[in-house]
């Protein structure tokens, strides 16, 4: 329920509100600048098993495959956190490919102690780079406005204090309004929420103009024009929980992305650069990581008397390789593939040798 009580001072856009609480004003203090890192509050896909670096690793050498493996090859990871996820690509990598391979992490956070030497650390990607460009869980962090319908049928912007008590400001209007009513048209019905995508929309196709040939890739909490949940998705986390999203730099702030809208974006920021965009491809995580070779199976029970060494290893793999791939989970999220001046990785044979 929104406090449509007029309060004083302190009333902010959720945008303004959630960017101060997760980055910090003027480059000092938010969320995302603590020392103990994303991984301390939420537990990602990178985190829940090196099957994932692994998966990101065969879908780099596919890139590669499609480039006719160029003498320098980038793999660029946005929202780096910590560097783990570009760090367990590089050693998943095949030597021939790892030894061509430039890798960057992205990430506002100061570089971590002991990340690798190789590993570029950067506040912004590269701005032209041929290869992979992989954001995981960075677009449900790039901060919007909240839009609100009120009694009489009309969207209005969500104002925030940093205690989390709302009310709603002026009506919806210009770009933000062609937003919603392109791609999260409301009813009339009193309290209906939306997330008003664009400035995701304009930072992936920011992302996928870096892209000079290869794939762009976003991985996210995500829904689709069809589905849009009716009262938004907007929550905070904090420790590992779900909670209340309070914007004062306690907690995470996230809301779902409208994966459907950053791919047009990113496919008219790439016509724009006089490049070849492929059709973009969403897909869950389920299905893109079964492509990648990531299948959950069991092992047979007779490794268990042959070798059962190797059979716990691989009962252990086939567990993390479920909790990817689960419904209602991690294996819900969506994948967008966005290449540029090559065919879909994905249509690519696997690499051999």
């Amino acid at each position: 329920m929104v406090d449509k009580a007029t309060g004083s001072g302190g009333w902010r856009g959720w945008r303004a509100a959630t960017r101060a609480a997760l980055y910090g004003v003027d480059g000092t203090g938010g969320f995302y600048r603590r020392p103990e890192g994303p991984a301390g509050h939420f537990r990602t896909s990178v985190h829940a098993s090196p099957l994932f670096a692994g998966a990101v690793a065969r879908l780099l050498c596919r890139v590669d495959e499609a480039l006719g493996r160029p003498s320098s090859l980038d793999f660029v990871d946005m929202a780096a956190g910590r560097g783990e996820l570009v760090t367990a690509v590089l050693a998943a990598l095949p030597a021939d490919v790892a030894a061509r391979t430039r890798a960057y992490a992205v990430e506002i956070a100061d570089r971590p102690v002991g990340l690798a030497r190789r590993i570029e650390w950067l506040s912004e990607p590269p701005r032209r780079l041929t290869g992979l460009l992989f954001a995981n869980e960075w677009l449900d962090n790039v901060p919007v406005e909240v839009a609100e319908v009120d009694s009489a049928g009309v969207p209005r912007l969500v104002l925030v204090r940093d205690s989390g008590v709302e009310r709603l400001g002026e009506r919806v209007s210009g770009a933000e309004a062609e937003w919603l009513a392109r791609w999260w048209p409301t009813a009339d019905e009193e309290g209906l929420r939306a997330e008003i995508g664009l400035p995701r929309d304009t930072a992936w196709a920011s992302a996928v103009s870096c892209v000079e040939a290869g794939l762009a890739v976003a991985v996210d909490y995500a829904h689709s024009a069809d589905a849009r949940p009716p009262f938004g998705t907007l929550t905070g986390f904090r420790e590992g929980r779900e909670t209340a999203p309070v914007p004062d730099g306690s907690c995470d702030i996230t809301s779902h992305v409208a994966l459907d809208a950053c791919a047009e974006a990113g496919a008219i920021a790439a016509r724009s650069a006089a490049r070849a965009p492929a059709d973009a491809r969403l897909l869950t995580q389920r299905a893109a990581l079964r492509a990648l070779g990531v299948t959950g199976g069991r092992p047979p029970l007779s490794l268990a008397s042959t070798d059962p060494s190797a059979y716990v290893r691989a009962l252990a793999g086939a567990g993390e390789a479920a909790e990817l791939l689960a419904p209602g989970g991690l294996g819900d999220f969506g994948w967008l593939f966005q290449p540029v001046g090559i065919p879909h990785p994905l249509d690519q044979p696997p690499q051999t040798g």
